[in-house]
């Protein structure tokens, strides 16, 4: 018996070895997140920074464990370079999420106070990641940005690919099963409820260099298990979206689209 053990073992590390690859460490995923989203909002943090010092520190974990992920997919001096630029980033991102966190907190009436958004919204969780991946996806960090929106993806059930572009003030209410494809633009002021996708029409691999999602206007309210397909689909300036629509061509600035359907109920 022992002796099987030991041959299987042996086999499946032999296995093991021809799947392994220099990757970014996953274990090391949700430590940079959490690190950096404490060191931008104190409602987060793992551990105070009363002074600019500790703040510093904190900072310079945060650099390290970016650092450890990237180093697998860079080469060591880029890999440096990339956290110099990530340190220099975190005033703008702190910027860009207080505008996310301030548009949820005006637009939900459930929302009591912007500190309760940001501990407690699922959808700025997933926003703010997303951001942080995003920056990274341009800065040419590979591997790693899909890694950190997965992981909010895990945490939220919200999908989002770094490579999307969305403006400020971004608003995701309740969020559970939101897709955003890779293409996509979304601009200011957009608003979407659980459900959502934002998709392409067809999945083919000769479309990877191709716009295949849609283009969200500014101000723009999309209601839950809305689809909306196509990377020359154009959601017009203010326009409303219904929940259950399934849209694959365009539609003005100020539209009102909605689904219709019949329900019966028979009594007793």
């Amino acid at each position: 018996m022992e002796q099987r053990a030991a041959k299987s073992i042996q086999e499946l590390f032999e296995l093991r070895q021809k799947c392994s690859g220099s990757v970014p460490p996953s274990a090391a995923v949700a430590p940079f997140i959490d690190t950096t989203l404490g060191i931008l909002f104190p409602q987060l943090a793992l551990m105070p920074a009363p002074t600019p010092e500790i703040l510093e520190s904190l900072v310079d974990h945060a650099g390290e464990i970016l650092l450890e992920l990237a180093a697998p997919v860079l080469a060591r001096p880029e890999a440096e370079n990339r956290v110099e630029e990530f340190v220099d980033f975190l005033p703008m991102l702190h910027s860009l999420l207080i505008e996310d966190a301030r548009a949820i907190a005006a637009g939900d009436p459930a929302a009591t106070s912007i500190d309760e958004v940001i501990v407690a919204y699922p959808g700025f969780f997933a926003i703010a990641v997303y951001r942080l991946a995003s920056w990274l996806l341009r800065s040419g960090v590979p591997t790693v940005p899909r890694m950190l929106t997965e992981h909010a993806h895990r945490v939220t059930g919200i999908d989002i690919h770094p490579g999307a572009t969305i403006g400020p003030s971004f608003f995701i209410d309740h969020g559970t099963g939101i897709v955003i494809g890779e293409t996509t633009v979304i601009k200011e002021h957009v608003k979407l409820y659980q459900g959502v996708t934002l998709g392409a029409l067809s999945v083919d691999k000769t479309m990877a260099d191709e716009k295949r999602h849609p283009t969200i206007e500014r101000n723009v309210v999309i209601y839950a298990n809305a689809t909306i397909l196509g990377g020359g689909t154009i959601v017009g300036e203010g326009s409303i979206i219904g929940g259950n629509v399934w849209l694959t061509s365009s539609v003005p600035a100020n539209s009102r689209v909605y689904h219709r359907s019949e329900i019966s109920v028979k009594a007793p």
